[in-house]
């Protein structure tokens, strides 16, 4: 027998078998065998049960998890400091005359039924007697149910309601506890920018932009966690009626890694398995496997429409396999699209590469180039600080600061360096300007005109700066002679030391000194006042020189730049074709930086330059160079 602490003594007659404790406040099932579903437990309860006796103020949930580790409702049954459970308040003894108020139980599929109904006890005096009314009890019917086979799953409220009700009435009071399945691991999300917001994005002034989302496309910062992975559970064990455990189908595992893609990484920590961002991007799931990347580039194979994605106004690089529908907008860094282009590219910087065809579209790329590997017609192309690179051009405007392009008809060209293998009907303008084969297209005449500067007014007026920055430097000098003069009197140079030192705590004035010395200020007043005016008047001649200066090396910057020598080269003319030097004003900046509605204009309209070739056969090889000479093949 284990006993603990002040534990009262057993009843007279009655062993407490090993794995059961009785303390100061109940019966105790010991922590080496509570919960754990041992048979020692079983056994030492059925010893009890079997030798005649109950468990007094039985908690049946605490005992169903203390005996057979079946715990479907967590309740009651709060373990001790020790681990051990209390699962009754006391042993007594089983009155026989009152095991005998008990029916036999009909057992089948699982369940057990018992028949209640009013019960008599009989008076041992009187056997013949009808004998004195009573009812069950809950605790005698688990210890009689035990004994009968039925060591588990009573259900013990529906035990006390019948013997409370104290009518006739079959009731079903014990079922097998069927085993519970294991839940399969399972993903769930714990970010919240996962998926796309395709509501319209809502303007400052609160208006809706019924062309852009509000967050098409989820960017991701760096060590965020995106999805965290569930375990699955064990599951709970069965038990039969009988006390036979009934086994339990664990839950399935998932990996995790099958949802990882680029830039994405599964950690493991305290609080669980995570899939973690592992730089900043743009957030992008696989339809098909459901991996999750992050990435410097957004990948979409919807298209660009006002169904699927609106415009785009995006940080990173963006390709795209649909097409960009009429009049959609992307915009962004690197742009790549392998459908059709109907709409407007726009890049901050980098390469803009169209796989197939830019009809009725724009592309604007800021500080990169733009390549079409398709035909473009009908289109705007600008790149004034890259390169254009097409196969074929319809109808286009190109201006870049390289143009090459393998066919061009009827389209209006500019650029610093221009590369035409066939132009038909088109009018071409460059400062180094090679075309293969020139003829005219229909109505549209063939031009080819040469870029050159008018830079006698760029003279004039970097003279004109240069002689005003001259100026100011003859009146800081002035201002600085004064400035020296004026501090040179003795009474402001005494006042001016002294102030330094007050100002710097250096020295301490006593009342009288500080009203000599604040006399000795008013004395030089007029002095100071001027020396003021005159610092800040060299100050501002200063700044205005500097802004000379700049503008200065602005235009000598033009100048040298509108000395570079202009050449055209045309190696076959095959129809009527004429080559001529088109003027520009270096001061506008580079002349192909031209807006494209004024480029017709400027490139068809009425010309003043000098003709170097007008003819329908022939070759020309041209060069602005002093010593060279238009050289007509």
């Amino acid at each position: 027998m284990s006993t603990h602490g002040a534990a009262p003594a057993a009843p007279v007659g009655i062993a407490v078998p090993d794995g059961l404790a009785i303390r100061a406040d109940g019966l105790y099932a010991e922590a080496g065998v509570a919960g754990a579903a041992t048979p020692a437990l079983a056994a030492a309860i059925d010893a009890v049960y079997r030798g005649g006796n109950l468990l007094q103020g039985l908690d049946y949930p605490a005992f169903l998890k203390a005996v057979f580790g079946h715990d479907p409702a967590p309740a009651g049954g709060v373990p001790a400091a020790d681990g051990a459970v209390r699962i009754a308040a006391a042993i007594e003894a089983f009155d026989p005359a009152r095991r005998a108020l008990y029916r036999p139980l009909k057992i089948g599929a699982g369940r057990a039924e018992y028949y209640f109904e009013p019960v008599w006890l009989a008076d041992p005096l009187d056997p013949d007697a009808p004998g004195t009314p009573t009812r069950l009890d809950p605790d005698e019917f688990v210890a009689d149910l035990w004994v009968k086979g039925i060591r588990c799953g009573i259900e013990i409220d529906t035990v006390r309601a019948a013997i409370a009700a104290n009518k006739a009435d079959r009731i079903v009071v014990a079922r097998r506890l069927e085993a519970q399945p294991g839940i399969d691991a399972h993903i769930v999300e714990v970010a919240d920018d996962l998926h796309r917001n395709d509501a319209p994005r809502q303007l400052a002034n609160g208006r809706l932009d019924l062309h852009r989302f509000q967050n098409r496309f989820p960017q991701i910062g760096p060590g965020v966690r995106l999805l965290r992975k569930v375990a699955a559970t064990a599951g709970m064990h069965g038990v039969e009626m009988s006390g036979a455990p009934i086994p339990s189908a664990p839950g399935r595992d998932t990996d995790l890694g099958a949802y990882a893609g680029p830039g994405t990484n599964v950690e493991h920590g305290k609080d669980g398995e995570f899939l973690v961002s592992q730089q900043a991007g743009f957030l992008s799931v696989d339809g098909k496997s459901s991996r999750i990347s992050v990435g410097a580039k957004i990948v979409s194979h919807d298209g660009v429409s006002a169904k699927t994605t609106g415009d785009l106004q995006l940080s990173g690089d963006y390709e795209e396999f649909g097409e960009v529908q009429e009049k959609r907008v992307i915009e962004g860094a690197g742009i790549t699209v392998h459908g059709d282009v109907f709409g407007r590219l726009v890049s901050r910087g980098g390469a803009v590469l169209l796989h197939a065809n830019l009809v009725g579209g724009a592309v604007h790329n800021r500080c990169g180039d733009i390549r079409v590997r398709g035909m473009a017609s009908g289109a705007v192309l600008l790149a004034p600080e890259g390169a254009v690179l097409l196969e074929r051009a319809e109808n286009c405007i190109v201006a870049a600061a390289r143009v090459h392009i393998a066919h061009a008809v009827n389209c209006e060209i500019i650029g610093d360096e221009v590369t035409v293998g066939q132009a038909e009907g088109s009018a071409v303008a460059g400062r180094r300007v090679d075309v293969a084969c020139t003829a005219p297209r229909r109505q549209s005449e063939m031009l080819v005109c040469a870029l050159q500067p008018d830079g006698r007014e760029l003279d004039g007026l970097i003279a004109a700066v240069g002689e005003r920055i001259a100026g100011f430097d003859v009146l800081v000098a002035r201002h600085k002679a004064a400035l020296e003069r004026l501090g040179a009197e003795p009474a402001v140079r005494r006042y001016l030391l002294l102030a330094s030192k007050v100002r710097k705590h250096e020295i301490g004035l006593n009342p009288e000194q500080a009203r000599q010395f604040q006399k000795m200020g008013q004395d030089v007043a007029p002095a100071l006042t001027a020396i003021g005016a005159a610092s800040n008047a060299v100050k501002a001649a200063a700044a205005e020189r500097q802004a000379g200066a700049a503008m200065l090396a602005g235009l000598e910057a033009q100048r040298r730049d509108a000395a570079c020598i202009a050449t055209v080269t045309v190696q076959q003319v095959q129809g009527d074709t004429q080559v001529r030097v088109l003027g520009f004003d270096p001061r506008a900046g580079h002349p192909w930086l031209v807006d494209p509605r004024d480029a017709k204009a400027r490139l068809r309209g009425p010309q003043h330059g000098a003709l170097l070739f007008s003819g329908a056969a022939g070759s020309v090889a041209w060069s602005s160079a002093p010593e060279a000479a238009v050289a007509p093949g």
